[in-house]
């Protein structure tokens, strides 16, 4: 018996503490509000609301990104009981309307409407088609200081009246309102309006903002409800995104977090890295990176045969890749002449022959491709043709030489690959971009797989017409080969100054925003339809938040990475240097 009693002593004491650490330091009440610990508190009730309410009514107020809580009680009335009252009340308005009639007095449309409305709720409920409700909606909304508490207010108030719907504040009620909030599931203020069945389905579910799915990875959290962003990139038409934000805002912060994360998930990622800031991640997870340079040991040769897909023409691939050779050449000369456009498709297409490379060979694929230096050969020996050879030069023989003049000798088998053009001059980056994204593209098409293609500060190809066809060229027909493309960039007047610019933004399904520059983001909120207050929090937006879009649904969102996540994608300086310090 003692035993039991400790017991239960022990459990009242538990309680208790529990009570203690969650409970404020102290509740101050006033006649219109409520000061609970540090914050001050309102409680407001809903006490008229308008003859209809359409689905979803309810979702700006839940959306609004403040401070507040939100109770509905739903208390069922018996039907028995209803019926009785609707008939008392029919009987009311219809001897109002015929008192009115005798006395010659105009017709109430009012009275008219509300007769007819009581009538057919009396039909529903003896039908058992509707029941009747008592509803209560509490809303308590919290803020530092009473003048912020006061700007809530007003906004509260007008969202509610936009809807026809009213609210009052419960005065001299107001410990009764907070407690009537808090999840204790207790109406203290008991305030109620009667509804039926129709107008209280409107209430639920709570119309919000979601972008929660049972599959895929974790993107951020979502700034309206506090709850997760989790989305399967792959789950929409396509799977290329773009994200564009100002330095510094974190838009590879959070491209790394989702590599990191969709590694986990069995898909493959490939890196175009233009600041060595993927090579932590890479060689934590194990992955292969390159770092191409002048002096790189690792070499990609952009004669390469291209790979002919299973059911597809090999005349056809080789065309495709015989233009794509000229827009690369195109970048390497500069301007060059519409005559000199035709005796370059004819350079290539003699380079590939003399090495006996044609489409008509059946067993091309098996040959040795040509080199940069072969195509300068061929075309110093076609009439009108030395000129363009000697601007080719310094890629084949002078201080360029070991970049593109070599043959192809890595190995991209592995789950994360990423190529570094960091050590590359500004001259040699948008033709190593175009080099390297035209190997995985045949890579790409030579095995089907899950797979991501990251292009940081793609406004470097974007400046080239050329450079850009090929980018819009591969957001366009990755979906064919189960490829997700990721345009990243801070230059956003490049980007959307090329004419393929909103094209690759239409062609990918998901977009990420982060904090924009003054300068910049009328042209972004055009672009991309924001609305005012989309535009306001991506110019106040701290570094990892911003607007993240998903087919029609978009959502404000904080990027949030684990501890152990962030120790392996930062790239802050003052982090990497404490970490560099000895431990004393």
């Amino acid at each position: 018996m003692e035993q039991k009693i400790r017991i239960s002593q022990k459990n009242i004491s538990e309680d208790s503490e529990v009570k203690n650490l969650i409970a404020p330091a102290a509740i101050q009440s006033n006649q219109s509000h409520l000061k609970v610990g540090n914050k001050f508190a309102k409680t407001f009730f809903v006490f008229s609301y308008p003859r209809y309410l359409s689905s979803g009514w309810f979702s700006p107020i839940i959306n609004l990104a403040k401070l507040f809580d939100i109770s509905i009680f739903v208390h069922p009335v018996d039907t028995a009981l209803a019926l009785r009252n609707l008939r008392k009340k029919a009987a009311q308005v219809e001897a109002e309307i015929l008192d009115r009639q005798e006395k010659g007095y105009v017709r109430d449309p009012m009275l008219e409407t509300a007769f007819g409305d009581i009538e057919g709720l009396r039909d529903n409920l003896q039908q058992a088609q509707e029941r009747l409700f008592d509803t209560a909606v509490y809303v308590t909304i919290y803020a530092e200081t009473l003048e912020k508490l006061q700007e809530l207010e007003d906004t509260l108030v007008n969202l509610f009246e936009s809807k026809l719907i009213y609210i009052k504040p419960a005065i001299f009620q107001q410990v009764e309102g907070l407690v009537s909030t808090l999840p204790l599931a207790q109406d203290k203020l008991a305030i109620h309006t009667p509804l039926n069945s129709g107008p209280v389905s409107s209430f639920f579910p709570f119309t919000s903002m979601d972008l929660t799915s049972e599959n895929g990875i974790m993107y951020g959290i979502n700034l309206h409800n506090n709850s997760l962003v989790l989305f399967d990139r792959f789950s929409l038409e396509n799977a290329n995104q773009v994200v564009f934000a100002k330095s510094g805002s974190g838009k590879s912060y959070a491209t790394k977090l989702e590599i990191l994360r969709t590694l986990m998930m069995g898909t493959e990622v490939i890196v175009v890295d233009p600041e060595k800031e993927y090579k932590n991640l890479c060689d934590t997870v194990g992955g292969t990176y390159f770092n191409v340079s002048l002096t790189s040991d690792q070499h990609i040769n952009p004669f390469d045969i291209p790979f002919v897909p299973e059911g597809e023409d090999p005349a056809d691939v080789f065309r495709s890749h015989i233009l794509t050779m000229a827009g690369l050449l195109k970048i390497m000369l500069g301007d060059i002449a519409v005559e000199e456009e035709a005796l370059l498709d004819r350079a290539i297409s003699e380079t590939y022959s003399s090495f006996d490379i044609t489409p008509d060979n059946p067993n091309f694929l098996k040959l040795d491709a040509p080199l940069l230096s072969d195509f300068e050969t061929v075309l110093r020996n076609m009439e009108g043709g030395k000129d363009m050879a000697e601007r080719l030069y310094k890629y084949t023989q002078g201080s360029y030489a070991g970049f593109v003049n070599q043959k192809t000798n890595i190995d991209v088998q592995n789950r994360l690959v990423a190529f570094s053009i960091r050590d590359l001059e500004d001259e040699l980056r948008p033709i190593a971009m175009y080099v390297i994204l035209n190997f995985i593209w045949n890579l790409v098409r030579s095995q089907m797989k899950r797979r991501i293609l990251v292009i940081d500060e793609a406004w470097v190809m974007m400046k080239y017409p050329e450079g850009a066809a090929f980018l819009f060229g591969m957001a366009k027909r990755g979906r064919k080969y189960y490829l997700g493309l990721t345009t990243i960039t801070q230059e956003v007047d490049d980007f959307l100054n090329s004419p393929y610019g909103k094209p690759i933004i239409t062609n990918s399904s998901l977009q990420l925003l982060l904090k924009q520059a003054p300068a910049t983001i009328d042209t972004v909120a055009k672009t991309f339809n924001l609305t005012e207050a989309e535009k306001n929090l991506l110019l106040e937006a701290g570094v990892g938040q911003g607007v993240f879009f998903a087919g029609l649904k978009h959502v404000a969102m904080q990027v949030v990475a684990s501890y152990f996540e962030d120790k392996i994608i930062t790239t802050k300086p003052q982090q990497l240097l404490s970490e560099e310090e000895p431990l004393v």
